[in-house]
């Protein structure tokens, strides 16, 4: 399959682009932070209570098309903006937040960035490799921050688990086993986007299974084959409500996840290394406050070991870290190569599922 180009100086031309080190922009921004949130559908509006009284990030604006949510978007005290267009063109503008149907993700990062603005872009990143690329290459070339939404890598149970990995307290790492099931989105019209192949692939992957391939990339690395299927069981939709997958990683490491779309609420990581293992179940959905985390670790000989983990705001703990990126005091903590990786590994997940085949990453 060949490869969209961009910047040469971005992208070293082999069997696959290497996308270069991200370079931080020079920061002359303030502690303040301004946004526009473009959507105010589900995740918009999420995005617009959790930021409504934050000390530093400002909503400047709302972008939505839809005449029948503005009243909402009136009643939070919200100035609402016509386009996309006029939102990045507004000086008081720094960032915008997209959260849009995943079809329009690559047209409007690429906008965010021609304008010099900072974006963040709910899941998934693109819907095939070439269109990441190209939104990590307009990025890159404007020296603007690319945010993405994948709050789990921010839960406080889930970094204990990544601290354990990095210190190699597991041994060597054997498997991995990965869920995400609700039924939260049972309701939606079968004409709706989420329901379509085209619009939203894979099932349940599109909205829950790309948080699971995020999360084991950035455990274990790069992904080197994928074997997944789909299935419909309840809903009807053309695309499916059910989705497994197999991954095998360059390190040697073996995963399996799955995401179904109509059961009662269910998360859960589970990591298997030669000296112990670590499980991670979550009481609610990262947009749920309330409830635990439980963290589960055995070793040989000893009982299983048990924490809770209060639950918290990681969605906010992601926007409050590419804010901190876009304004240059840290490095955001996904890097291009994974955020570009993670729409690989959907593709191939699309393909195998597709056309009931093991697909090799390096062919994406």
């Amino acid at each position: 399959m060949p490869h969209q180009q961009g910047r040469q100086e971005s992208l070293v031309v082999s069997q696959r682009p290497v996308l270069e080190n991200w370079s931080q922009p020079v920061s002359t921004a303030t502690n303040k932070f301004s946004v526009a949130i473009v959507g105010f559908g589900w995740w918009g509006k999420h995005f617009a209570n959790r930021l409504k009284s934050h000390k530093t990030i400002h909503i400047a604006g709302v972008v939505e098309p839809v005449e029948a949510n503005h009243p909402n978007i009136q009643a939070m005290g919200l100035q609402i903006f016509s386009s996309l267009e006029e939102a990045i063109n507004h000086d008081d503008v720094d960032a915008a937040i997209l959260t849009t149907p995943n079809p329009l993700h690559e047209e409007q990062v690429i906008a965010c960035a021609n304008a010099g603005k900072h974006v963040f872009c709910e899941k998934p990143l693109g819907l095939t490799a070439d269109s990441a690329r190209r939104s990590m290459a307009a990025c890159q070339k404007a020296g603007v921050q690319l945010g993405i939404g994948h709050e789990r890598r921010f839960e406080p149970a889930l970094l204990a688990l990544k601290s354990a990995l990095d210190k190699a307290e597991l041994g060597t790492i054997m498997h991995a086993e990965a869920a995400f099931s609700h039924d939260k989105l049972i309701g939606t019209p079968k004409d709706d986007w989420r329901t379509s192949k085209a619009v939203s692939p894979a099932a349940g992957m599109t909205a829950m299974g790309i948080h699971l391939t995020d999360l084991f990339i950035s455990f274990f690395g790069r992904v080197k084959t994928v074997q997944a299927m789909t299935a419909s069981r309840s809903l009807g939709w053309e695309t499916g409500d059910v989705v497994t997958a197999q991954l095998g990683f360059e390190s040697g490491v073996t995963a399996t996840l799955s995401a179904v779309l109509h059961t009662p609420h269910f998360i859960r990581m589970h990591v298997f290394g030669t000296e112990e293992w670590i499980e991670v179940l979550n009481d609610t959905h990262p947009d749920t406050p309330g409830g635990k985390v439980q963290f589960l670790r055995s070793r040989t000989g000893t009982p299983i070991q048990q924490t809770a983990y209060d639950w918290d705001d990681a969605v906010t703990r992601n926007l409050e870290a590419f804010v901190d990126a876009a304004q240059g005091r840290t490095v955001y903590p996904f890097s291009p190569e994974e955020m570009v990786h993670n729409i690989e590994v959907l593709e191939a997940i699309t393909l195998s599922a597709e056309e009931n085949r093991t697909i090799l990453l390096e062919d994406i």
